[in-house]
């Protein structure tokens, strides 16, 4: 199981990097693990504002479908368009090919997320 330790988790299974003024979100190894093959993503429209917590899109697996859930307040700067085409790519690298969303904007508050070993715990 790959956990990056620079990275920031929630306990929905996303990742969190956050870079100056950008936050790039995805989903956790162990999430994509858990859907399986992803065959679907349904992604936000670019310059939406979503609060901590809500539901910016779903991931479409051949057993499951799961929300995707921003874990900052803010706005969404870019979205991976290449997901549309390549869903799968969350599969085979979820943190580098398969992030999927990039937040701006976004509040400097992240005392809800964990950091990488805070994750492993909750995982295990």
């Amino acid at each position: 199981m790959n956990i990056p330790e620079e990275l920031l988790y929630t306990k929905n299974h996303e990742w969190v990097q956050i870079d100056n003024d950008i936050a790039t979100v995805g989903i956790t190894d162990f999430a994509q693990s858990e859907l399986g093959d992803i065959i679907f993503i349904e992604l936000p429209d670019e310059n939406t504002s979503f609060n901590s917590g809500d539901s910016v899109g779903t991931i479409e697996a051949v057993k499951t479908v799961a929300d995707i859930y921003i874990p900052l307040n803010g706005k969404i700067a870019e979205v991976n368009r290449k997901l549309e085409d390549t869903p799968e790519s969350i599969n085979k690298d979820p943190y580098i090919t398969g992030w999927i969303i990039k937040v701006s904007d976004f509040t400097k508050d992240n005392s809800e997320l964990l950091s990488a070993s805070e994750y492993i715990k909750l995982i295990k």
